[in-house]
């Protein structure tokens, strides 16, 4: 095994991570049998080609392998992804040059769905505007013994509308009931709904607070937008620990100007990291947005989780299992 650039020694199969950085110091566990392991901290897509030259495992998370650059890899036989989704992988492609992906699923279920509960009770209980009004002095130089900063609702008989009904939407709705909430699943947009769902339209106009957990597609892509957005309970809330782009980041800051919508809480852009001047960047500065950076996944158990898992996937595909 080796750290940097090397080639295959004895036939060795050669494994290269490309983007070590975003395991946050998790190691993952190396195949129990001869092989060479390359680890990059992170690879600029220019850098990717080069450091898979001879590869027959590709270790990646966020690093795009698009049509071209899998053409300019004849010895790659796996993609191992340490995420759920393979967007950044050209399924098609791939699977025509013969090489597998696999990916790790429900590895992050108990520590989003706990991230989405504390997003939920922040935002309710207006957290920040009451730390800020200690921290600007209002409490100490006020005349009462509190300080009313922000509106305060129990979740206690509130609804909350989930979209998407995977693992993760499944666990933050049993937390959600056990806080005394009322939980509805949405159907999909422009869709009558399946059994046990209530149809979008409804969903959004009566929920007093909404968790996006939806794939990216063309069908969700901006779902929450300007038109969405106004038919939405006044005041409601809106989570998204999903994907950045299922919400028109700039229709959601006009709805929170206009008072339209209550509030946000945010783990994820529609590009990570965000460029200097994103309208991700500007709805964190309000008291009434949480933004926190994609990380609703990283609770150590989750990501140990992920590196064993990733670790068997390899493992078990090399040894034609």
């Amino acid at each position: 095994m080796t750290d940097g650039a090397g080639t295959v020694a004895g036939g060795l199969p050669r494994i290269v991570h490309l983007d070590r950085m975003t395991m946050g110091g998790f190691e993952i566990p190396r195949p129990d049998f001869p092989h060479e392991w390359i680890a990059h901290e992170f690879s600029e897509p220019d850098e990717v080609v080069q450091r898979l030259q001879g590869a027959q495992v590709a270790v990646i998370n966020k690093v795009r392998m698009d049509a071209a650059t899998l053409a300019q890899l004849p010895d790659l036989k796996l993609i191992a992804v340490t995420a759920t989704g393979t967007d950044v992988v050209d399924s098609t492609a791939a699977q025509a040059q013969g090489i597998a992906v696999r990916n790790v699923v429900g590895y992050a279920g108990t520590s989003v769905a706990e991230h989405v509960i504390m997003l939920i009770f922040a935002l309710t209980r207006g957290l920040v505007p009451f730390r800020d009004s200690v921290i600007d002095g209002r409490w100490e130089s006020g005349k009462a013994f509190c300080v009313f900063a922000a509106p305060v609702r129990d979740l206690a008989g509130q609804r909350l509308g989930l979209f998407g009904s995977g693992a993760i939407a499944q666990a933050v709705a049993e937390r959600a009931r056990a806080l005394g909430m009322e939980v509805v699943f949405a159907g999909r947009q422009g869709q009558a709904p399946a059994e046990g769902r209530l149809a979008f339209e409804e969903v959004l106009a009566t929920s007093d607070i909404i968790s996006l957990h939806c794939p990216l597609t063309d069908e969700t892509r901006h779902m929450l937008n300007a038109d969405s957005l106004a038919t939405m309970k006044q005041g409601a809330l809106i989570i998204n620990t999903a994907r950045g782009a299922l919400i028109d980041l700039d229709a959601l800051e006009a709805a929170l100007e206009a008072g339209r919508i209550g509030g946000a809480g945010i783990d994820v852009a529609p590009v990570e990291p965000p460029p200097p001047g994103s309208p991700i960047l500007r709805l964190a500065r309000r008291s009434d947005v949480i933004v926190t950076p994609h990380a609703a996944w990283l609770s150590t158990q989750a990501v140990q989780d992920l590196a064993r898992r990733t670790g068997e996937n390899i493992a078990t595909f090399l040894a034609g299992r």
